[in-house]
């Protein structure tokens, strides 16, 4: 492992504590990660049907954007009060049925990622979720207001293009979808 800098050795302070945030700072670096240690479930849902290759995203509105979302389903791993011990497969399990209203046979770990190292100490861990049945109207709970979209996996570079000139922000997780395109332009 490279020299750590000056500063790494320093203890984490804790700037201000929300129910879901921590604002933190280690010497000169301030940043944010998830109180409790919550972590997050992201499920990379493939379709595969005798209409072709879909995957599964959702929609929905996020305050610090301002705007929807086009994403992965995702979400928090033990962020129930009353059950805040929870493996990441169940949770992306529960998070998967809840956001699309799709059923896995096969929930396969990918492993663990870090969403924007560079300000953010929050994990996820990745999902790819095969054999899929449609079992609910998904949506999310409460008033999440999400939007599952089914999209064929031969066109979504250019519905992710619609999708964005319609004013859409897209997740970064999204790139796990477009690596190979990207690559070859």
């Amino acid at each position: 492992m490279t020299d750590l800098p000056d500063d790494a050795h320093l203890p984490e302070e804790i700037m201000w504590e929300g129910r879901f945030i921590t604002a933190k700072r280690r010497g000169r670096w301030e940043y944010v990660g998830r109180a409790r240690n919550i972590g997050a479930a992201v499920i990379l849902a493939i379709d595969d049907a005798q209409d072709g290759r879909h995957v599964i995203l959702v929609d929905q509105y996020r305050v610090p954007l301002g705007a929807r979302c086009i994403e992965l389903p995702a979400g928090l791993v033990g962020d129930d009060d009353a059950a805040p011990v929870e493996e990441p497969a169940l949770a992306a399990v529960r998070e998967l049925e809840e956001e699309t209203g799709y059923r896995a046979a096969h929930m396969e770990e990918m492993g663990r990622f870090f969403s924007s190292p560079g300000m953010v100490s929050e994990s996820f861990t990745l999902f790819r979720a095969r054999d899929l049945t449609k079992v609910s109207d998904g949506g999310g709970i409460g008033d999440e207001d999400i939007v599952t979209h089914r999209v064929p996996l031969s066109g979504l570079a250019d519905w992710i293009a619609q999708k964005r000139a319609e004013g859409y922000a897209m997740d970064v997780k999204l790139l796990t979808l477009l690596g190979g395109m990207l690559l070859e332009s």
